[in-house]
């Protein structure tokens, strides 16, 4: 098994506090987080973010992994998370992640790259992981 942490610190209300979140690696160190972050358009980062972060990057290693084992390597995957958070009976959800895809992958076609693809989808381990609607859209680029 292999375990990764990340460290969030809060001080305040919900509205005048603010935070700082870092990670294990220190990829993140004391980024700071907070209501006009996440809930406006404020500076500094936010969980839904950092999800969608987590999300994107997940989703286009699976998809590499996924193509090699059917004997493809792909040049490039990009990969794009929309988080979306929405408030549902008095409290916040994240309801959906609108995955966007663009790869570029000598010597495939349509039908079995889409295969691949959705399937991925749903077997990327932060898909697993979400109790969320995901949706891809994915494409060849080149």
């Amino acid at each position: 098994m292999i375990t990764r942490s990340a460290t969030a610190v809060w001080q305040g209300g919900l509205k005048d506090g603010k935070g700082h979140i870092s990670t294990q690696t220190g990829a993140l160190r004391d980024a700071r987080y907070g209501f006009r972050s996440r809930f406006e358009s404020g500076p500094g980062t936010n969980p839904e973010e950092l999800l969608g972060a987590a999300h994107a990057g997940c989703y286009s290693m699976a998809l590499a992994l996924s193509l090699e084992n059917a004997g493809i390597i792909a040049e490039r995957i990009e990969t794009r998370a929309e988080v979306a958070l929405e408030q549902v009976h008095g409290g916040f959800v994240i309801s959906a992640v609108h995955l966007t895809c663009k790869a570029r992958i000598p010597r495939i076609d349509m039908a079995m790259f889409d295969q691949i693809a959705q399937t991925t989808k749903q077997t990327c381990p932060i898909s697993r992981v979400l109790n969320a609607r995901i949706t891809l859209d994915a494409c060849l680029d080149g």
